[in-house]
């Protein structure tokens, strides 16, 4: 767990993270002055107008008029033509320093041009997909098991929601076991089973719209950080028949947000050593930009199976697998069928050359340019210089990060729970209002993060860049005083 290899300096004192965060939820709201919030959203009618009508034409045809979630920006979407390292540039012509980053997995920088080389050499000669074998499907296998050797067998797939489904599905077929836990609030996609206690701990199957009962009906929830609650629900589930795993994200729920202590993942893993249940790790986001290692080789923790999402190919499309154990992985049907003896999973455009030669030349990249510990220091800089900001100005908002993951509440929306109803019901909307328009405030003066309390650095972040960054930063946060 050495500084050269892995992008966190210093991990985050989190319960003095929870002491401020909880002291931001208790205060009144302190969103952007209501004349100052005008002065931002006129930005969007006055310099993007082709995004609004480019926007407002696709309404017609896609639902809320964008394909990802990501996309749904206050006051509407904003459509990007070209992105380039730390910026992308809109259908207007409009500059920003780009905090998304696809949503984690560009820990390069956007549209990396030795990893866009060499995808366009593969196209030359081979094509996006074949449907056969083609020789960077080893390649990227052989070199995630180099970084991380829990990872004994891969299996590449379409996505991260894909991903867990093919994870869940193997440690029941390894376990013969049925129960699954996860920490209430992460998000491990949207498949049936994953879409309870999503986003806010406790809610249950409150987003389960169009899902039946029967298919979370095997899914349980702790509160983060909460192994109390975790050891109820596995001896619970002993007495039902067993836990087949336990699945986190190792820095804590989205991203962490709601950030867990660093010995969680171990202690967890004691638990599912005297349980009989698989440690499933998602990596989706720390896989790769954590450090080469991901969270499992930070925190020294092996896991039975890991899940990965658009890190694996470095941001290109069909971005997904589960690797771990061999005996797990082998669970797995291979060929046409399994003949009733294996986990059925599948997926035509899985392992494409495309996807495949993209994931492996990022890895490579990343490795020798020491990537994730240049983003990491890009995180450094930018929290540090957020905190500087918040006391100048007497804010009660937080920022901490994880390395390259940054984190900055100002309304805490993501922090309520339902062990406290009313204040939920009361103060979810104008806590959500305010999010929204803290990343419509920052877009405005030229930053596009995720969801207007998050930022992903990368290797392309520069301290220019950062302090240009933190600059516009000041503007809006001086508003809200």
């Amino acid at each position: 767990m050495s500084e050269q290899k892995y992008a966190i300096s210093e991990y985050p004192n989190v319960d003095e993270v929870y002491r401020k965060l909880n002291k931001l939820i208790s205060q009144p709201l302190r969103p952007v002055k209501s004349e100052k919030m005008q002065e931002y959203l006129a930005y969007f009618n006055d310099r993007c107008a082709r995004s609004k009508a480019m926007t407002d034409d696709a309404r017609k045809l896609i639902p809320g008029g964008v394909q990802h979630n990501l996309a749904f920006n206050y006051p509407f979407p904003i459509a990007i033509e070209k992105a380039e390292g730390a910026h992308l540039w809109d259908a207007d012509g409009n500059q920003y320093i780009d905090f998304l980053q696809a949503g984690g997995p560009t820990v390069l920088g956007s549209n990396y041009a030795p990893v866009r080389e060499k995808v366009f050499e593969m196209l030359k000669t081979c094509g996006p997909v074949t449907g056969l074998f083609h020789e960077y499907e080893l390649k990227l296998a052989e070199v995630v098991n180099r970084f991380m050797p829990a990872v004994e067998m891969f299996r590449m797939l379409g996505s991260g929601t894909e991903s867990v489904m093919a994870a869940i599905r193997a440690a029941r077929a390894f376990t013969k076991k049925k129960y699954v836990i996860k920490v209430g609030g992460a998000y491990h996609g949207w498949s049936d089973q994953m879409v309870y206690g999503l986003h806010i701990p406790g809610t249950g199957r409150l987003e389960a719209t169009g899902i039946p009962r029967g298919a979370n009906a095997a899914t349980g929830e702790f509160f983060p950080n909460s192994l109390g609650a975790l050891k109820r629900h596995l001896i619970i589930n002993r007495l039902r028949g067993g836990t087949a795993a336990v699945i986190v994200e190792p820095l804590g729920p989205e991203s962490g947000t709601r950030p867990v202590s660093f010995d969680f993942n171990q202690k967890v893993r004691e638990l599912c050593d005297e349980f009989g249940a698989l440690l499933i790790f998602d990596e989706v986001v720390t896989g790769f930009r954590l450090g080469l290692g991901g969270a499992q080789g930070y925190f020294g923790v092996k896991p039975d199976l890991t899940v990965f999402g658009k890190c694996i190919s470095g941001g290109y499309p069909m971005a997904g697998g589960v690797g771990g154990r061999a005996d797990v992985i082998k669970t797995f049907a291979a060929g046409i069928g399994g003949v009733g003896e294996r986990a059925y999973i599948g997926g035509t455009l899985s392992a494409n050359p495309l996807s495949c030669v993209a994931g492996y030349t990022s890895l490579l990249e990343m490795e020798r340019t020491n990537a994730p510990v240049i983003a990491g220091r890009a995180g450094d800089r930018l929290t540090k210089g957020l905190q500087g900001i918040i006391e100048k100005y007497g804010l009660p908002f937080v920022a901490y990060n994880q390395g390259s993951i940054v984190h900055l509440e100002t309304s805490g929306v993501m922090l309520l729970d339902l062990r406290n109803p009313l204040r939920l019901a009361r103060e979810l909307k104008p806590r959500k209002h305010m999010m929204e328009e803290m990343g419509a405030a920052y877009m405005s003066q030229g930053l596009i993060t995720l969801a207007g309390s998050r930022m992903y650095t990368s290797m392309a972040d520069t301290d220019e860049v950062i302090d240009d960054a933190l600059h516009k930063f000041d503007t809006v946060l001086a508003a809200c005083v």
